[in-house]
């Protein structure tokens, strides 16, 4: 019979030399700094408002930054030294911003105004075309078998649109703010891409000079992936946004729909969030559409169906590929999520953020297999 003395050995031995249990003492331990540096996350404050201030600047630097990079490496191989090129792209920006704002500015400034006094107009003749469809014998024996009542439904979606107006307005100041805030990333941004591009090759053995030498092998064959993953994302979405808002724009042009610049760069700028930007920029295409004649709310929908064919068959393969390798499915619980965590910011960084967050899981998991031991493949039966 073993004596008392042996069984805080054999619980020290259980405790430290058996990998799973180690693996929860690990978690446990986790588990408590969260809930201390819950206690006293007022300490952070000061640096949350300092990556507050900075994530925005950043964000732009870094989509800008995947956009001239491989322009400025293709002159680098020409033997053109990096500053030149970043001083010539920089010109050359310059001279398309302001062709931009010559040439495109006025036009859209005076769709945008035209749509906003029209808007009221268009407002009335939905509402007149509803309360007729409202009116239809078809509707009624609806309305009779579900067993609602339309007019307090009316006053319900009225109520709410009031509600929104009022709290739109309301919180103009923060829009303002936002705005300023915006505005002084994009002036911050050029200092900050310039020095980015000018010393890339620097900015991976920094960071890797923090880690332990016996990491910065494998760090740095996650910062490698990291960045593929990013670079592809931005650069593809970015061109197939351009193409489907050019595409549209075409399009709107040959069937004769109004406002057909506004609503083109609107399908271009909701398209960079995938699968749910469409059906966000449809919406006032086919009031404008409705509104204008039952003809052209068909044709604008032929045309919308083109764009999106041609740009599932043929520009998103040619451009994203599969890089990515994330399923559609994810990609909208994910973009849904970060959008109710995060807002507006979050579905446009869903899929990115989702993407480094899988490289980061991916090598954590097969670091976990490789030390634990516990996905080693068993020995083959050697039968008799």
């Amino acid at each position: 019979m073993p004596s008392s003395r042996m069984w805080p050995e054999r619980l020290k031995s259980l405790m430290f030399n058996h990998r799973f249990v180690s693996f929860l003492l690990i978690l446990l331990l986790i588990g408590v700094n969260i809930m201390v540096l819950n206690k006293i996350a007022f300490i952070f404050h000061p640096i949350a408002v300092l990556l507050k201030t900075v994530f925005l600047p950043i964000v732009l630097t870094v989509v800008v930054y995947y956009l001239l990079n491989p322009i400025v490496e293709f002159l680098e191989k020409r033997r053109v030294k990096r500053v030149y090129s970043i001083l010539a792209l920089y010109l050359l920006i310059i001279g398309i911003i302001t062709l931009i704002v010559v040439a495109v500015v006025p036009l859209l400034r005076e769709q945008i105004k035209s749509l906003i006094e029209h808007f009221p107009d268009y407002s009335v003749l939905v509402q007149l075309r509803f309360e007729e469809w409202i009116g239809s014998d078809f509707f009624n024996q609806l309305q009779q078998s579900l067993g609602f009542d339309t007019t307090h439904l009316t006053n319900e979606v009225s109520a709410r649109v009031t509600s929104f107006l009022n709290n739109a307005w309301t919180s103009l100041g923060g829009v303002v703010g936002a705005i300023t805030e915006t505005v002084v990333a994009i002036i911050t941004v050029p200092f900050i891409l310039f020095y980015l591009l000018k010393d890339r090759r620097k900015l991976a053995p920094f960071v890797l000079d923090f880690l332990p030498p016996t990491f910065r092998p494998r760090s740095f064959r996650v910062m490698l992936e990291i960045n593929d993953q990013i670079s592809s994302y931005i650069r593809g979405q970015i061109i197939v946004s351009f193409c489907i808002g050019f595409l549209l724009y075409i399009g709107y042009l040959v069937i004769g729909l109004d406002y057909a610049l506004v609503l083109a760069v609107t399908a271009a700028c909701t398209s960079i969030v995938p699968y749910l930007g469409p059906a966000i920029a449809i919406t006032p295409a086919l009031v404008v559409a409705a509104v204008t004649s039952p003809i052209m709310l068909l044709k604008m929908i032929v045309i919308w169906t083109i764009v999106q064919l041609v740009e599932g068959k043929f520009i998103s393969p040619q451009i994203m590929g599969k890089t990515m390798r994330i399923h559609p499915i994810t990609i909208i619980f994910v973009i849904l999520t970060a959008g109710h965590l995060f807002g507006v910011i979050g579905i446009i960084l869903a899929v990115p953020g989702y993407a480094v967050l899988k490289v980061f899981a991916t090598h954590l998991f097969r670091w976990f297999k490789r030390r634990s031991g516990m996905y080693a493949e068993p020995a083959e039966e050697v039968s008799p």
